[in-house]
């Protein structure tokens, strides 16, 4: 199971919010760079980078930190938030992500989305489905949605898409354990995607767990940030 941390950028800073809500913000680090860093010297290979502005305001606001990290690190980075339209695709893999990870497009313009999927490969997207109550939120988690996680999965599965990651947003930022049955209950339905859980992981013996119910990657935000797990703790998945 990879290990993938994750940075949220706000003002071209390193933040973490409490279940999705801007205004319950938290800075760790006003360089996300030099977190990039201590990431990387303890072994760790991917990162999951988030432009919550971006997210917020439905367009790619934080791509010269992308840019800065990719630059200065060997990290394979995923990059989200605010890629609504093909520009903001192509900011995204000339800044340097290895994948851009969608959702909001994926809901609401099936065919743009397609569209950049015959174009770039659909190994390069990554599908994050945030998810509350079983249903898809998306808008940086401000809009509901009435479809499900496992349609949206179904849907994009026939069209290559390998990779899901899932967030429920009951969970995330509470430090108050991972949403396990519903990642068991996604790959019961889907067993073929790699999927990746995210979203309220608070202890290394989640993570055991996770790795038992055949997920292909964890995400890990607040936990390292608040020294609930540390990066020695995360050798043995390396």
């Amino acid at each position: 199971m990879t290990i993938i941390p994750a940075i949220d950028i706000i003002d071209g800073k390193c933040v973490r919010l409490t279940k999705g809500d801007y205004s319950k913000k938290t800075i760790y680090n006003e360089d996300p760079l030099e977190v990039a860093l201590q990431f990387e010297n303890a072994g760790i290979k991917r990162l999951h980078l988030v432009d919550l502005d971006g997210a917020r305001t439905g367009s790619v606001k934080n791509w010269k930190v992308l840019e800065k990290v990719a630059g200065k690190t060997k990290l394979s980075i995923d990059f989200s938030g605010g890629i609504s339209t093909q520009k903001s695709v192509e900011i995204s893999f000339n800044s340097g992500a290895a994948f851009s990870a969608v959702g909001s497009i994926a809901v609401k313009d099936e065919v743009t989305f397609t569209g950049w999927l015959l174009l770039y490969g659909a190994e390069r997207f990554i599908i994050g489905a945030d998810v509350k109550n079983e249903r898809i939120v998306i808008r940086g988690w401000t809009e509901s949605t009435t479809l499900t996680v496992f349609e949206l999965i179904e849907k994009y599965k026939t069209k290559g898409v390998k990779q899901f990651f899932c967030t429920d947003i009951n969970k995330d930022g509470l430090l108050q354990g991972t949403a396990i049955d519903l990642y068991k209950k996604i790959l019961n339905e889907h067993p073929s995607i790699d999927l990746i859980a995210s979203g309220g992981i608070t202890a290394v013996s989640e993570l055991d767990e996770l790795r038992q119910a055949g997920c292909d990657g964890a995400i890990i935000g607040k936990a390292i940030y608040e020294n609930r797990i540390s990066l020695n703790d995360l050798k043995r998945f390396l």
